[in-house]
């Protein structure tokens, strides 16, 4: 029996006399692009053409365009045929670059990149020459967008759900949401049906645009991009997220792991079911390097939720006697494991120098998370370069701050060139976000006058475009309050008058450009092209539903007197991959379909020619 997308070449090729994308191969030398129709519209099925390359969304030239670039455009966006093009931005002129100009192709090319053109950003027009497409409301049999996947949910087979279009994830609009349309996601994601389709948002917010709206599935559709739906999201906003609980199959991980010893089911030392000399016999975890990411893996195999805490030392909890001894060390997890036996670990080579017993991990686990996510268009808007004279720099200079060059700049005349921006955090989880230390570990700071309760909160880092630091970014440390929140939720944390620290649900906490610390020191750094990074939580001291969403990046570019920040965008945002899909989904590249569609067709037209031998 053929996988159905098999079927779909096939079946495509009988009644269309142009292959559908997936069948087209793509030479190795051509760029890989993503389209999208944007713009002053009224369909989803037309709009300004615009391409993404290099990290940056730009237009295209009307100039020699023609109805077969406009069928490439239209079958790379799944649509089956162009219905007709237009010149002279009738959609609206479009920003930054104009990538293509003078474009040719025959119709048959497997992506608007493979047609000729005067090369990538080298045209002479300008945005009131902007193409446009209109694109047959039809859509090809089988055609998906890039990937589908769940976020934010505690176990497996659980999640908000996100699709990937044109190269950037986002979130489906629960209006009309149901069961038949979540299993329609789960089966996709090759689960088995939906135990429950999720709205308002239970599963924590998503970021960025909301992709589908008014989903209708009929239950037998492949993906859920195959389902009828609206592009239009108007009157949707994050609050309205769908989210899945999929039914999964038993696999019997929950009874090789138990938590002992805890004031509650959800607490406990970590106790692992192992075989030694042929005997199953339970016995601790070494603490060693034992971190929230081990402990969510934990939390997850026995269906408890997310991790709240992990702990190194565990006296306080009685375990089982018996199982004091350490029959699990090196555990290194990457946090989306199933089981801690799919860690890394040392095998049946234990080595743990303290021992079990009050040394063994321990867990405490939350059916809720937190979630936290910085405002990348606002870092981009307000980056600039201030020069700072050395003598107002020196409660900087103390807090490790500035680079180390600083140290031998004149206090007098010398000053530091500083990348200074804002930080707006929101917290889009389930559960406040709230420091590990308590108040007694709380460090007071001069520059800011006020506690910091977590040392190591962000990361900023300026990389060049290999990923090597050039500027000696640092460890930010933050008094962490609710700076604003959404209309309908109370503040509770401020950093005033020693008070609680944490950032609630629906707020954000906002740490201003003009604040002590809140900049990068690029004096050492030449004028070039970069990349700007800031990491949220980046030790994992607090667990989080989402970590993937923690990371934020810009290219950057400097003439050694200004600076400009675009493309900012939050982790993957930007990056087709197949990040959180499940390994039991059967994945097919463009060109691994392609040559099973000619496999297929190569066997029927044999099958055809020994009948007629016949």
């Amino acid at each position: 029996m053929f996988p159905t997308a098999l079927w779909h070449c096939f079946i495509w090729k009988l009644w269309n006399p142009q292959p559908p994308v997936c069948c087209l191969s793509t030479p190795s030398n051509v760029p890989k692009i993503q389209l999208r129709l944007a713009g002053q519209k009224r369909k989803h099925n037309e709009g300004r053409v615009e391409v993404f390359y290099s990290g940056e969304w730009g237009t295209v030239c009307d100039d020699d365009f023609s109805i077969h670039a406009a069928h490439v455009v239209c079958r790379e966006l799944g649509y089956v045929e162009a219905v007709s093009w237009l010149p002279s931005s009738k959609y609206g002129k479009g920003e930054g670059k104009i990538w293509m100009d003078n474009v040719h192709c025959n119709g048959k090319e497997p992506t608007l990149a493979a047609c000729t053109s005067n090369g990538w950003g080298v045209t002479d027009c300008k945005h009131t020459e902007d193409v446009g497409v209109v694109c047959s409301e039809k859509r090809i049999p089988g055609f998906k967008f890039d990937n589908s996947l769940l976020k934010g949910g505690a176990n497996t087979g659980e999640g908000r759900v996100e699709v990937l279009k044109n190269g950037e994830w986002g979130t489906v609009c629960d209006d009309n949401w149901n069961l038949v349309s979540a299993s329609v996601v789960c089966r996709e994601l090759g689960f088995g049906s939906a135990k429950e389709a999720i709205t308002g948002a239970r599963l924590g917010q998503g970021m960025g645009p909301i992709h589908l709206n008014e989903i209708d599935c009929t239950g037998f559709e492949k993906s859920v991009t195959d389902c009828k739906f609206n592009m239009e999201s108007q009157g949707c906003n994050h609050e309205e997220d769908a989210a899945v609980r999929c039914n999964i199959p038993a696999m019997g991980f929950q009874n090789q792991l138990r938590l002992s010893g805890g004031r509650n089911p959800y607490e406990g030392r970590v106790e692992v079911l192992t075989e030694r000399n042929g005997t199953l016999r339970w016995g601790t975890v070494c603490s060693e390097n034992w971190s929230t990411v081990e402990a969510m893996v934990v939390c997850r195999q026995l269906g408890l939720g997310f991790a709240s805490h992990a702990f190194q030392e565990t006296w306080y909890w009685h375990g089982d006697i018996s199982a004091d001894s350490v029959v699990m060390s090196g555990v290194k997890c990457s946090g989306t494991e199933m089981s801690l036996a799919h860690c890394r670990h040392d095998g049946a080579h234990v080595s743990c120098p303290r021992g079990g017993g009050r040394f063994g991990a321990g867990v405490s686990c939350s059916e809720t998370a937190p979630d936290l996510v910085l405002n990348a268009e606002l870092v981009e808007q307000t980056a600039y370069l201030e020069d700072r004279p050395m003598f107002m720099l020196q409660c900087a200079l103390e807090e490790n701050c500035l680079a180390s060059s600083a140290a031998n700049t004149s206090i007098t005349s010398g000053y530091r060139r500083l990348l200074r921006f804002s930080s707006q955090i929101h917290n889009n989880g389930q559960s406040d976000f709230r420091p590990k230390n308590g108040r007694h570990a709380w460090v007071w700071h001069d520059c800011h006058r006020h506690y910091h309760s977590m040392e190591v909160f962000t990361h900023y880092d300026l990389l060049n475009l290999n990923g090597t630091k050039v500027a000696e970014g640092h460890k930010a440390s933050f008094c962490l309050e609710d700076t604003e929140c959404e209309a309908d939720v109370q503040k509770q944390y401020e950093c005033a008058n020693f008070g609680e620290q944490g950032i609630t649900v629906g707020c954000w906490d906002v740490y201003r450009h003009d604040i002590d610390c809140q900049w990068i020191d690029i004096t050492d750094v030449p004028p070039g092209d970069y990349l700007f990074q800031v990491v949220i939580n980046p030790n994992y001291e607090v667990a989080e539903s989402d970590y993937s969403n923690n990371v934020m990046k810009c290219r950057s570019r400097y003439d050694g007197q200004r600076i400009w920040m675009y493309n900012c965008h939050i982790g993957e945002s930007y990056r087709a991959g197949n990040a959180g899909i499940p390994l039991q989904r059967w994945l097919l590249t463009r060109n691994s379909l392609c040559f099973h569609c000619k496999v297929f067709m190569c066997w029927f037209i044999m099958l055809q020619v020994l009948g007629k031998m016949r």
